[in-house]
């Protein structure tokens, strides 16, 4: 499975529409993601996924995972091939309606929207959001959230671990053990904790009073080593001030409304890195400047993702790369 950073061939936004559930805010989030199509057009080929019926946006989670394989050649290494791996999406452990949005990628296939080898992986559930890939043969992702009831039970720890290993052709899998961001429907998606970038660098989300298990979290990446057996190099995101659903039937600020922004759900496409950012100008550029020091050869841009954390989701969540 490749890295994020390596050179891709065309970013997904499933777009939004009046039978999701970003109705009653269609004009506001339609313009976020005119906004995320502009900035991913500049610099690569866009899919948008917008007549294929779909019950919500998360291209992420329902999104083909792209790996890739070379093929014998008699002259040579052989051309490298797309293989596109299609898992099951159920809505994040059966929360949500997904009938739809786990058909959108036969659909895509059908109609030439995509091209690769593909591969019928069903039968096990797995969303993008969950799986961070170096592009060397280690994948991280969170217990608390492929261990969580109504995804591949009963399928034991080490039966997952052999699975990801197989289908992503990884030497390696990194279990995180602890964090976790309060109004989190993902039960603990990396992509909102942990990110792997270049020269054995990791951005992560620090900890707060309100998320203890942050802290844990980074103790756990402090003794973390690369598959060569060094230490990794940490860099740590601020954590967004609080954010609460006004639309909630109590109006009083508490963990039953708050929302899960974070700075870890950034995009990186061909040339720049996509940014979430939550109309908190000091907390977003601090953001994007030590986002900078992990990608210092790419362009930084900021997009507002205020209406996109009302779903409980952000910038990555919403986008799928393709090589």
């Amino acid at each position: 499975m490749p890295a994020e950073w390596e050179k891709q061939s065309a970013v997904q936004l499933t777009w939004p529409n009046e039978h999701t559930d970003w109705a009653p805010m269609l004009s506001e989030i339609t313009a976020v993601y005119e906004e995320m199509a502009r900035e991913i057009i500049k610099r690569e080929p866009l899919i948008i996924v917008d007549d294929i019926p779909h019950n919500d946006t998360w291209a992420r989670d329902h999104g083909f995972i792209t790996c890739l394989t070379t093929t014998p050649s008699p002259i040579g290494e052989g051309d490298e091939k797309a293989i596109l791996l299609d898992f099951k999406f159920n809505g994040w452990g059966e929360k949500f309606p997904a009938e739809l949005d786990n058909q959108i990628n036969r659909h895509m296939l059908e109609q030439g929207m995509v091209k690769g080898i593909y591969e019928d992986h069903l039968d096990f559930v797995l969303e993008g959001g969950s799986i961070e890939s170096d592009g060397h043969g280690t994948i991280f992702t969170t217990e608390c959230c492929l261990m969580a009831p109504h995804r591949n039970q009963p399928l034991s720890k080490q039966e997952i671990e052999e699975r990801l290993k197989t289908y992503l052709g990884a030497e390696r899998i990194v279990w995180i053990q602890h964090g976790s961001l309060i109004g989190d429907d993902t039960d603990g998606h990396i992509d909102t904790l942990v990110r792997i970038c270049p020269d054995d660098t990791l951005l992560y989300i620090g900890g707060d009073d309100d998320h203890p298990g942050l802290y844990e979290m980074e103790r756990e990446l402090q003794a973390l080593r690369t598959i060569e057996g060094k230490p990794y190099r940490l860099l740590k995101l601020p954590l967004p001030r609080p954010i609460y659903d006004t639309s909630a039937i109590s109006h009083q600020p508490s963990a039953i409304n708050r929302l899960p922004a974070t700075y870890a759900n950034y995009l990186v496409v061909n040339g720049a890195v996509l940014v979430p950012t939550y109309g908190q100008p000091d907390l977003d550029q601090e953001a994007m400047r030590i986002i900078g020091k992990a990608f210092p050869n790419r362009e930084i841009v900021g997009i507002d993702c205020q209406a996109v954390i009302r779903q409980h989701g952000s910038l990555h969540c919403c986008t799928m790369q393709y090589y």
